[in-house]
């Protein structure tokens, strides 16, 4: 049987072949788009993780600029002239006035002898009156007051030794000098203590304790013999250092810091062991537990050791105490970047009340918080962590680009140490022998 074409069908074949071919390019269209819009999500992604990636640089940057000493470790020789807000001060606003308070000792400046010069003053209508000469024996003493002043005088001490020709053995003998006097012309103690401190506590530079001897006391000294006083000084203090060490070796809770210097144009640390009595300073170039080694107090100490959190102290086997301070200044630099932490601000006032609750326990003659308040601030301690935690997740996305997780950044990493140290955080709370704020350990060495 034969079917015949007709044109219609013709027709219909060739509209159905054009769609055919429209749907085709159709489909490459399509697929083009997908492959686009494949693309430009993988692109949005990378723009979006460099987003992120900037956003937390900016937020860091930010948080560098606006550390001070009141929201961070760094020394307040750090802050320049920029004064840090008195808002995040760790101390307290209390009612009192400004300055010393009704029944404080004071500490004024006092006539310690009899004055090297009396001048009298007279009234000044009596200057030019030609009958002063008159007046003069009849005038009475009234109100004294006192000027106290330093000359600066140069003196000079010849020593001269003495030839003697001994009558028993007719030996020749000569005097000898003492043993600081080396030289022709020696510099004296007064001046060497001088120049020594200004060098060492005042922290001027040689070069400048060089500028202030010659303009001031009009010496012309040099800055190796500065140098070399300043290592005679040394020498002589090193037995009291040996001393000072083994006292604090002695006591029950020693504060530990350490804090950056710069020395011959490189940056060391000086390591602090600091008591109510004692304070013992050394320095290393190296800022863990090596330059606590050679700073030689932490390895044969068995007390309570008070810190902030440095990861080299938990290496020693002592009982740990962190210091709050640090953690109040910690807060303090969260809530001033990211107010949205409220967690923080919640946490500073758990630390000032358990402060608060010891220091009245104390003055009611117990050793430490009572039980029931110490249950309830650890409760208080955990819901606040808990509410910390849910704030700053840990990041689960991997950065473009690289390897591993994403930073936890430093809010997270705080979390995990106030967790992870709570014993050390609380201790101060369940024992007299430790207060919240305890001395500041930063050492000013420029």
């Amino acid at each position: 049987m034969q079917f015949e074409i007709t044109e219609e069908f013709r027709a219909m074949m060739k509209q159905n072949n054009v769609l055919l071919e429209q749907n085709k390019k159709q489909s490459e269209q399509i697929s083009d788009l997908i492959n686009q819009n494949q693309k430009q999500s993988e692109q949005i992604s990378e723009l979006t993780a460099q987003i992120e990636v900037l956003t937390q640089k900016i937020a860091e940057l930010t948080e560098k600029k606006n550390k001070n000493s009141n929201n961070s470790s760094k020394p307040p020789s750090s802050d320049g002239l920029k004064k840090p807000n008195k808002k995040t001060s760790l101390r307290e606003k209390t009612n009192r006035k400004q300055g010393g308070q009704k029944g404080h000792d004071g500490h004024n400046l006092e006539i310690t002898g009899d004055p090297d010069v009396t001048i009298s003053v007279i009234p000044a209508r009596c200057k030019a009156c030609p009958n002063w000469d008159k007046c003069q024996g009849k005038a009475c003493s009234g109100e004294k007051r006192y000027v106290v002043d330093v000359e600066i005088k140069q003196t000079i001490t010849e020593y001269c030794s003495l030839n003697v020709t001994c009558p028993i053995d007719k030996a020749k003998l000569k005097g000898e000098f003492p043993e600081s006097i080396n030289g022709r012309i020696s510099y004296g103690n007064k001046i060497s203590s001088l120049l020594v401190a200004l060098n060492t506590v005042g922290a001027v530079s040689t070069d400048r304790v060089k500028e202030i001897a010659g303009s001031i006391l009009n010496l012309p000294i040099s800055k190796a013999t500065i140098i070399a006083m300043v290592s005679r000084f040394s020498n002589k203090v090193q037995p009291v250092l040996d001393t000072i060490k083994k006292r604090i070796l002695k006591e029950t809770v020693v504060n530990f810091d350490e804090t950056g210097s710069r020395v011959n144009g490189r940056t060391g640390w000086i390591h602090c062991a600091v008591t109510s009595m004692y304070t013992l300073l050394g320095y290393s170039q190296k800022r863990g537990e090596k330059g606590m080694k050679e700073f030689g107090v932490l390895p044969f100490y068995k007390g309570i050791i008070q810190h902030d959190c440095w990861a080299s102290y938990w290496k020693y086997d002592v009982e740990h105490a962190v210091c709050c301070a640090h953690l109040l200044r910690e807060l303090n630099g969260i809530l001033e970047n990211y107010p949205e932490q409220e967690w923080a601000k919640h946490f500073k006032i758990l630390l000032v009340n358990m402060k608060k609750t010891k220091e009245v326990s104390i003055l009611n003659g117990e050793t430490h918080a009572n039980t029931h308040y110490i249950e309830m601030y650890d409760k208080q301690y955990a819901e606040i962590l808990k509410s910390a935690y849910e704030k700053n997740p840990l990041p689960e996305e991997k950065t473009p680009g690289k390897r591993g997780r994403k930073k936890k950044g430093k809010i997270r990493v705080l979390i995990e140490r106030l967790d992870k140290y709570k014993g050390a955080v609380c201790f101060f709370s369940k024992t007299s022998k430790l207060r919240l704020i305890t001395i500041k350990l930063n050492v000013i060495y420029e």
